[in-house]
């Protein structure tokens, strides 16, 4: 059996975008953007805030199960959190040993942690105690901070630690989203450890996902950036391997367009309720600019909204293009 997993990603895939592209289908389970945990003990209403599908079970509205991911660096701070996360009963808590972003480096946290292999293990240590058993505690790394030497002895001490799973992006921190994602490095941690290993970085095809599980010999992916500009990924790849033979012309594209238009018309009445509605047409366009990757449709509807700024004429030609937006709330 082969699992899909949407990719936490910060900045870019908030709980809308989840329940959107879940809607979509094709998904074993998703990761919340982080909560970030510093010195003191966030209410239950962060954690919501974050992650309102714990309201729902801890699955999006299309029933996909979600897990919460908490940054930090001190491991008595994070148990302490991760127990008060607990108390709202997600399907799953994970730690953020991965995020690149500067901002959270110098505060030491994310993939600056992957110079202390010895401190990874006390974290995850200490939140695996403080959490009940029945729910699993993950992990998601990178390959290193600058290089890849100690890639191995991260992944040692995190297993160690207790954790159930462990997402591999196959990328070290200095390279960023820079292709190529190194996959042969994957499947040198998942031949190290006895927990098992999610590849993760750069499959943005079904052919990706393919060569991606063979180079790295992990059954199970997470997606991230591909599943935004695509939001049929998933999908596509599950009818792959499923020895369904896809149709990949222009009449295909088009009528996954059509099918993508409710979608854009919820996703837009969602994002209301999350921003401020001057914000709004901001998000639009940064998932209209990822989405341009893959539909000319998306292209063109980029192109017009771009120099739009007010949330009025940002409805109107949503409307003009097609979208459903009756659907949506433009009050």
């Amino acid at each position: 059996m082969s699992r899909l997993f949407l990719a936490p990603m910060e900045g870019l895939a908030d709980c809308v975008l989840r329940d959107v592209l879940t809607r979509a289908g094709g998904y074993d389970g998703a990761v919340t953007e982080f909560v970030r945990v510093s010195q003191s003990l966030l209410p239950h209403r962060t954690f919501r805030r974050i992650s309102p599908e714990l309201d729902n079970g801890s699955r999006t509205p299309a029933g996909t199960p979600v897990a919460v991911q908490l940054l930090g660096s001190d491991p008595a701070c994070l148990a302490e959190n991760a127990a008060r996360l607990a108390e709202l009963s997600p399907v799953g808590i994970d730690l953020n040993f991965g995020c690149p972003a500067p901002t959270v480096n110098r505060h030491g946290g994310g993939a600056t942690l992957l110079d202390d292999p010895a401190h990874l293990a006390r974290i995850v240590s200490a939140v695996r105690l403080a959490v009940p058993e029945g729910i699993p505690i993950s992990a998601k790394m990178r390959l290193g901070v600058r290089d890849t030497a100690k890639a191995i002895d991260c992944a040692r001490a995190i297993a160690s630690g207790g954790v159930a799973s462990l997402v591999v992006h196959a990328r070290t921190r200095d390279e960023g989203y820079r292709p190529p994602a190194h996959w042969e490095w994957i499947a040198r941690i998942r031949e190290a450890i006895e927990v098992p290993v999610i590849a993760n970085g750069e499959v943005w095809t079904p052919d990706d996902h393919t060569r991606c599980r063979t180079v790295s010999g992990c059954a199970d992916v997470m997606i991230g950036r591909g599943a935004v500009a695509d939001p049929f990924l998933a999908r596509r790849i599950k009818a792959r391997m499923a020895g369904e033979v896809a149709d990949s012309g222009a009449a295909a594209r088009a009528a996954e367009w059509a099918e993508l238009q409710p979608l854009l018309a919820e996703f837009w009445r969602l994002v209301q309720g999350r921003v401020l509605i001057s914000h709004t047409p901001g998000r639009l366009k940064l998932w209209l600019n990822a989405l341009r990757q893959t539909y000319a449709e998306a292209e063109a509807l980029y192109r017009d909204v771009r120099p739009l700024r007010g949330f009025e004429e940002t409805t109107q030609m949503l409307a003009r293009h097609g979208v459903p937006i009756a659907q949506a709330d433009a009050g």
